[in-house]
């Protein structure tokens, strides 16, 4: 991977030949600095009609650009609303911001599943309330009182024990990005941006623009 075109003079907070790195730097200053969630991700997708569905969910990974050329990983329900919209269209966005570092990070790309031996390790590290959920929860389908969540979970307490293992209906998602921009907050609004668009999602040189605020 390498950057072949450079326009804009980056440097300080935007320096770095390697934008998931780079990314990846972000986030950690962000942990030290925002209450809650530093990870969380506002996540858009399309449904069967082409309209937007956005949601909060959180980011678990930035896969290095040396680990299958780079990729930003969560996990869900694939049988929940995103994970149909994905299943049907592969593509899908998100934004980081954090507040208190008057940032934000957008994302652009295919995606794919990881449902292999990478999200067991992740649901196992996961605590057992929250693996039970993933076995109690029809996510995004109606749900006719709270009452009947609870006796679910209580169910799959009964039926799995204390390691569950991996429902086969969860598990994560991988965003390749073909695009990504890094945003910070300029005095009079005028911000920084630099994005970085590659020529596919699976590889290839990066080029980095400075856009106007």
């Amino acid at each position: 991977m390498a950057v072949i075109e450079d326009r804009g003079g980056r440097g300080g907070a935007f320096a770095g030949d390697d934008p998931f790195e780079l990314a990846a730097a972000w986030l950690a200053e962000a942990e030290g600095s925002e209450p809650e969630d530093a990870n969380a991700i506002a996540l858009a997708t399309v449904d069967a009609d082409g309209l937007p569905n956005v949601r909060m969910v959180l980011l678990k990974e930035i896969e290095q650009a040396g680990a299958g050329q780079g990729a930003f990983v969560f996990y869900t329900n694939y049988e929940g609303a995103k994970g149909v919209e994905l299943a049907a269209h592969p593509k899908a966005a998100f934004v980081m911001h954090w507040k208190s570092l008057r940032r934000q990070i957008r994302v652009r790309g295919s995606v794919e599943r990881e449902d292999g031996p990478q999200a067991d390790a992740y649901y196992a590290s996961r605590g057992l309330a929250s693996r039970l959920g993933a076995w109690a929860s029809d996510q995004s389908r109606p749900l006719e009182s709270r009452a009947a969540l609870v006796a679910r979970v209580a169910k799959e307490t009964a039926r799995h024990g204390p390691n569950p293992a991996r429902p086969p209906h969860w598990g994560g998602f991988r965003i390749r990005p073909v695009e990504i921009e890094f945003w910070a907050d300029g005095a009079a609004r005028l911000h920084d941006r630099f994005r970085w668009t590659r020529p596919a999602p699976d590889g290839g040189d990066w080029s980095v623009t400075r856009l106007n605020p």
